[in-house]
């Protein structure tokens, strides 16, 4: 079975300039997805999609392939992944033949998920026969203690009737935590999506569930694997 790793990483950003290069406890944000993707015992090979040299050098160095650049009409703010994926399958098949089974996508502001994250994802699929694997995290706070504003200025429930259950009774939910995205390339060429009826979840720790999207939470990250590497935590 032929399985490529897939790390999306547009040059422009807003909130950290060259985020996806950002410096993250001495390397580039980058460059610790890149490693947990070629740590993986089930991808064979780990292909970073973007429309900057800048990006592009940096990964390559990190041991990635970067075999070409993403166009700029998907590559904007508002891009959406599926066509991103869609040119790469496609300039994959057509210069170099390749046509892989399953993709496994890795965004590079998950800089805590690690290799043995990914194969234990891939554990999942492989006993279930899964179209696809997403890693998830336990929410906090629960959504039962969360409250819409009306528009003049009320506090509303957002689930109706959350007082009435001790918090204990509250059922677990969980949120798309962006990490990990093991899918079926049949799936998502044919049908534009990752989910299917035949879609596990793999459960990740809310520490290892932090996205970088802001400086603030660099700084965040930046301590959790201070703290992990101090005390041993994997």
């Amino acid at each position: 079975m032929k399985i490529m790793s897939l790390i999306p990483a547009r040059g422009g950003s807003k909130g950290i300039p060259d985020k996806n290069i950002a410096d993250l406890a001495g390397k580039p944000l980058i460059a610790w997805t890149i490693e947990a993707s070629l740590g993986s015992k089930n991808i064979q090979r780990t292909i970073v999609t973007t429309d900057s040299e800048k990006i592009a050098g940096v990964s390559r160095k990190y041991g990635a392939e970067v075999p070409f650049l993403r166009p700029s009409e998907i590559s904007g703010d508002h891009s959406p992944v599926i066509p991103s994926i869609h040119h790469a399958f496609k300039w994959l098949a057509e210069n170099e033949d390749y046509r892989p089974d399953y993709m496994v996508l890795l965004q590079p502001t998950s800089p805590l998920r690690n290799s043995r994250d990914i194969d234990e994802a891939f554990e999942i699929l492989y006993s279930k026969k899964a179209d696809s694997v997403i890693s998830v995290g336990e929410a906090s706070p629960h959504p039962y203690l969360m409250k819409e504003i009306t528009p003049d200025g009320r506090l509303k429930n957002f689930v109706a009737d959350p007082e009435s259950k001790p918090r204990q009774t509250f059922p677990p939910v969980y949120f798309l935590n962006g990490a990990i995205y093991i899918v079926s390339v049949e799936m998502i060429l044919n049908k534009n999506t990752f989910y299917s009826d035949k879609t596990y979840a793999y459960v990740m720790s809310q520490q290892k569930s932090v996205d970088v999207d802001s400086e603030i939470d660099l700084v965040i990250v930046s301590k959790i694997m201070e703290y992990s590497s101090t005390n041993n935590i994997r």
